[in-house]
């Protein structure tokens, strides 16, 4: 073969240009070739292509340029070379006349990284946005960086008094997690000041080759657990809140160092998420609270005992506008209600706060019956410019000496667009009330008409007032979850009140409810 010589053209190209014959010999490389493939001229030049790269033979590159051989046409392709070029490479592979290919290399390492860190980014935004519990959000980060972020992960978070816990933690070796979390469980007690968490804390970035981590670990568990996990290098991010460092994420790289620019970009979506869950929690807290306050124990009844129940939605925005209530009126008169306003935020609990007063002080007042204290708050909601809308219930018992003597008492009750009441007989046969007419809710029109029902019980006769949450599921009728309810009911109808009470939310909800869940229940008395 004679020696090829340099042209000038292909030598002034930037672009890296091989070419090989039809027996896979290497017959050029220009100047910008020999920097890319690591080899000189000499090196290449009249070797065999496959021994020269044998990564390349049953890879993605092999297969496009033995398919441009066999047909003639040219191909293109891009993917990962290994050793010893550890790089990501676009390749043109162009049939020669005289046979044999022509290879243009493109170098496309930065922007595979750059698209790979934009995936990430996605990915993390994407995971995160709108998880509003914090355990769910501790299990997901770590597991959201690993492998592309280094060998495994570790979540730190500061508490409200400022004290550094480890929450999470993943590990790209099955083998290893159970490892990298005791270490997580132990490590922080054994940190010393200068340990990069440590300052990843205080707002640093922080990398640090393993054997200097591991040296200056004290000789404890940690110690051990880290030699178990490779002593590997490390990279500590801090987690910016909005007002200050709210954690850190610490980085344990694998063979190839982990990239600081894109650990800080996913560091600052992890902060900020974090952050929002933390303020939704104060945010819960702090609308919980405010119902709760709201809703007080229900005053004793001569007639029988009474049980109320409040469970908030599992979503933090969705505390909202259901109440109960329980008095007994001057006419002697004991006076269940339950209601709904519509909404499901702050604000709709502030408006439950109005309404439920209102309602109590009209029904003392007036001692009037239930729909006359209906159709009294739909008029006082209207003149003081209560702009909502709500459902309610109102049940009045009383028992006259002559109900007394036939051991019955007189439930009277009136409906504003609420699920009706349920009762449960002494033999244990559970029945919905019917809802009568069908009464506007309230806030629609104060002049709408209110009627009422009334129905004589015995003694051990149950009756329970509960909102919509306990019976309404996504993707499932009314109707099936009124069903679920009664077979419910039925099964629990020996329960002490109060056991049945929470054994029906348990049952019909099973501790996450979609939406609040209030509930009032009467067991008449002999």
């Amino acid at each position: 073969m004679v020696a090829p010589q340099r042209d000038a053209h292909l030598e002034a190209m930037p672009l890296c240009y091989v070419s090989v014959d039809a027996a896979w010999r290497v017959t050029y490389v220009n100047a910008a070739g020999e920097a890319v493939l690591g080899r000189t001229w000499d090196e290449l030049v009249g070797t065999d292509w496959w021994a020269a790269f044998p990564a390349t033979v049953d890879s993605e590159f092999g297969r496009a340029y033995r398919q441009a051989v066999a047909t003639g046409h040219a191909q293109t392709v891009e993917a990962f070379h290994p050793a010893p070029l550890d790089r990501w490479f676009e390749v043109r592979a162009v049939p020669l006349a005289a046979g044999g290919l022509a290879l243009y290399l493109s170098d496309v390492t930065d922007r595979r990284l750059a698209q790979d860190r934009l995936a990430l980014l996605a990915r993390v935004g994407a995971e995160l946005t709108g998880t509003l519990d914090l355990a769910e959000a501790v299990r997901r980060i770590p597991r959201l960086v690993v492998p592309e972020l280094g060998e495994g992960c570790l979540l730190t978070v500061l508490d409200d008094e400022g004290r550094p816990r480890d929450l999470g933690s993943w590990h790209r070796d099955p083998a290893l997690r159970d490892v990298l979390a005791r270490y997580a469980a132990v490590r922080l007690p054994a940190m010393p000041a200068a340990a990069p968490v440590v300052r990843a804390l205080a707002g640093q970035t922080v990398a640090a080759d393993g054997a200097d981590v591991l040296a200056a670990m004290p000789d404890s568990e940690a110690h051990g657990l880290y030699r178990t996990l490779g002593t590997p290098a490390v990279l500590a991010v801090p987690l910016p809140g909005r007002e200050r460092v709210i954690g850190a994420l610490t980085f344990l790289a694998g063979a190839t160092p982990v990239d600081p620019l894109t650990a800080r970009e996913v560091a600052g979506r992890v902060g900020l998420a974090l952050d929002n869950v933390r303020l939704f929690a104060r945010q819960r807290q702090l609308a919980e609270a405010l119902q709760r306050s709201l809703l007080t124990r229900p005053r004793r009844s001569e007639l029988g005992r009474i049980a109320v129940r409040y469970t908030p939605a599992a979503e933090a925005a969705r505390v909202g506008g259901d109440w109960y209530d329980a008095f007994v009126q001057p006419g002697g008169g004991t006076t269940l209600v339950i209601g709904d306003v519509v909404g499901h935020d702050t604000a709709a609990a502030a408006a439950m706060g109005q309404l439920r007063s209102l309602l109590r002080g009209i029904a003392v007042y007036s001692d009037a019956g239930p729909a006359e204290v209906l159709r009294g708050l739909d008029t006082a909601m209207a003149t003081l410019g209560v702009d909502t809308l709500a459902t309610a219930a109102v049940a009045r018992f009383e028992r006259t000496p002559q109900d007394a003597a036939a051991g019955r008492t007189r439930m009277c009750w009136s409906n504003a667009g609420h699920l009706p009441p349920l009762l449960l007989r002494p033999c244990g046969t559970p029945v919905a009330l019917p809802e009568g007419p069908g009464d506007l809710l309230l806030g629609v029109d104060p002049q709408s008409p209110r009627t009422e029902s009334e129905v004589a019980l015995e003694a051990g006769t149950t009756v329970l007032l509960y909102t919509d949450g306990l019976v309404e599921r996504r993707g499932s009728d009314l109707d099936a979850g009124m069903a679920r309810l009664v077979a419910a009911a039925r099964e629990l109808a020996d329960r002490p009140l109060g056991a049945l009470c929470d054994e029906l939310i348990e049952r019909l909800v099973q501790g996450r409810p979609e939406d609040d869940v209030a509930l009032v229940a009467l067991r008449l008395g002999g």
